[in-house]
Formats: structure tokens, C-alpha cells, sequence
């Protein structure tokens, strides 16, 4: 985000792409073969980016991803995103330039979001100061960042039914809050808080608390002390089944804001939404770098 709450980015680099109506199509059989790096930006002149590339597209060293014409770089300690993709309807337009993460603090903090393994959490960098330098008037400014992944074995919405993530900055460091619903009835409800320099504990987090739903009416909840309702500041990306937007609340006597995320996995098993989201995600097997 930047430091003054007015824009967003988030990138997102995927090997097998989760949301992806193509990877959904083709079994899931063959993750490299579904890559692509979504680029979503938020605040004025904001795109979405995310576009289904085949094997051809994909390289892969110790230090880069590369997915087509765009890649990630681990740098003298530094993450190093260039950027060149197009954006999808409605506005379709050119995405290029470049993001770059410096971390506080890199953890060494790995949770497993089910008792076997099956999905997991790695964040990697939760303080970071972010530069972002596109090729578009207003998007050159610089603010706070965050750097994780996700890994897994198996489809989303075989294993939840719904969960929610949050990342605020406090000013000790970052708290960040997982809270989710899975299918064998079970949850899970977990707070980290990590210093600067990127050591953590298990957080006291207040109760869980919900506030109004997303434009397509997507349940939300986070943290909140007694008496406190969260709400949105900065609308970021709202689908039938996914919000991701920048939410206020109280945590522990902090007034915090952080960016928030809720996902109905329930929605997004079904298969009429899978033609919907092709609109949005077109696919681009044959894209070579040659």
C-alpha cells in the first residue's frame, strides 16, 4: 500500500494457478503448465492482470521465476518484480514496469494449515518497504509491503469452505491473522505477531468479528477488540466469491490498517462460475520466449 492509503498492488506468482478456470479444466494434473503472475492494482487508473501461460512460459532458477514476459528476482536482498502483462477486460491496457520489496526482516516461520501438510504458509517477509515504478501517470510511489506463499497438494475448495487472512502494521511490526473453515468441520484460528526483524510469536488476538460484506455480498470477518467494528477504507478486488480490501480495526488498543481478504471456497466450487472467471483469465498456451 501506499503511505498514504490511496493505492495498492498486489503480484502474485502462480505454478499451477488456483483460480484459474483452465487449471480447474484440466484436472490439475500438471501444474507447470498453468503458471502466470497476476498483477492487480487499486486506486485510481487501477488494472487486473492474469493471464494462463503453458509450460513453454516458465523458467525457473534458485534466485528468478520467470513466467513469460514477466519475472521475480530475489537481488542483494531485495525482491525485484519486472512487469509486462495486459490487462483483461473491461480495460484492457498494457501493465509494464517494476515493484520492488525490500524486507525488514525475512522469518523462518512455516505453518501448516492442515494437520497433514497439505497447505501451508510461508511468509517470508511480513514488514517490507515497497517502490513501485509503473508506466502510468500516479502509479510512482512507495509505502509498505509484504512478501509470503502458499503451498499445497490439494484444490482449495476440496480441503476449506471459507477463510479469512489479514496483514496489519502495528507499531512493533506486523500482525497477521488466518482464520478459516474446513471441510471435515474443524478450524483454524491463528495470530502471529513478527518484530522488524522478522522474529515471531503467537499473537493475543481479540474475537472475530464481523463486518458488512463485500459488493457481492461476500461474508468478512478479522479481529477486533470489544466494541470495535472494522470497516473498509480502500475497496480493492471484489468478485462473486473473493474480497480483498483495506480494512481499519482495533487490535489489542491499536488502531491498525492492513489489508484484508475473505474467500467463500464454497462459491468457487461451483461450476458455473468457472466460465465466468475465463472472461478475466484468458489463457495463452502457446506463448514462447523464443
Amino acid at each position: 500500500m501506499s503511505a498514504d492509503g490511496t493505492r495498492a498492488i498486489s503480484v502474485i506468482g502462480f505454478i499451477g494457478s488456483v483460480f484459474s478456470p483452465w487449471y480447474a479444466w484440466s484436472g490439475r494434473r500438471d501444474p507447470a503448465n498453468h503458471v502466470c503472475l497476476n498483477v492487480a492494482t487499486y486506486g485510481r487508473g487501477g488494472r487486473f492482470a492474469m493471464t494462463d501461460r503453458g509450460r513453454a512460459a516458465l523458467r525457473q532458477s534458485a534466485d528468478q521465476l520467470t513466467i513469460g514476459p514477466s519475472s521475480m528476482r530475489w537481488q542483494e536482498g531485495r525482491l525485484v518484480i519486472e512487469i509486462d502483462e495486459i490487462s483483461s477486460l473491461p480495460l484492457v491496457s498494457r501493465m509494464k514496469g517494476r515493484v520492488t520489496l525490500t524486507p525488514e526482516g525475512v522469518t523462518s516461520v512455516e505453518l501448516p494449515l492442515k494437520p497433514d501438510g497439505s497447505h501451508v504458509w510461508r511468509p517470508f517477509a511480513p514488514s517490507c518497504d515497497i517502490e513501485v515504478a509503473l508506466d502510468a501517470p500516479g502509479w510512482q510511489w512507495s509505502g509498505h509491503g509484504y512478501f509470503d506463499a502458499n503451498f499445497g497438494t490439494a484444490a482449495l475448495e476440496d480441503d476449506f469452505s471459507f477463510w479469512t487472512w489479514g496483514r496489519y502494521p502495528t507499531r512493533a511490526g506486523t500482525t497477521c491473522i488466518y482464520d478459516a473453515a474446513l471441510r471435515d468441520g474443524s478450524t483454524l484460528e491463528c495470530a502471529f505477531h513478527f518484530d522488524r526483524s522478522g522474529h515471531a510469536h503467537v499473537a493475543e488476538a481479540p474475537p472475530r468479528t464481523g463486518f458488512r460484506p463485500s459488493l457481492w455480498q461476500v461474508r468478512r470477518e478479522t479481529r477486533a477488540d470489544p466494541g470495535t467494528v472494522p470497516r473498509e477504507v480502500l475497496p480493492m478486488l471484489d468478485a462473486p466469491f473473493y474480497s480483498r480490501s483495506a480494512v481499519r480495526t482495533m487490535l489489542n488498543g491499536e488502531d491498525v490498517t492492513g489489508v484484508h481478504e475473505a474467500l467463500d471456497l464454497d462459491r468457487f466450487a461451483s461450476p458455473l462460475l468457472k466460465p465466468l472467471l475465463a472472461f478475466r483469465v484468458p489463457r495463452r498456451a502457446g506463448w514462447r520466449f523464443d
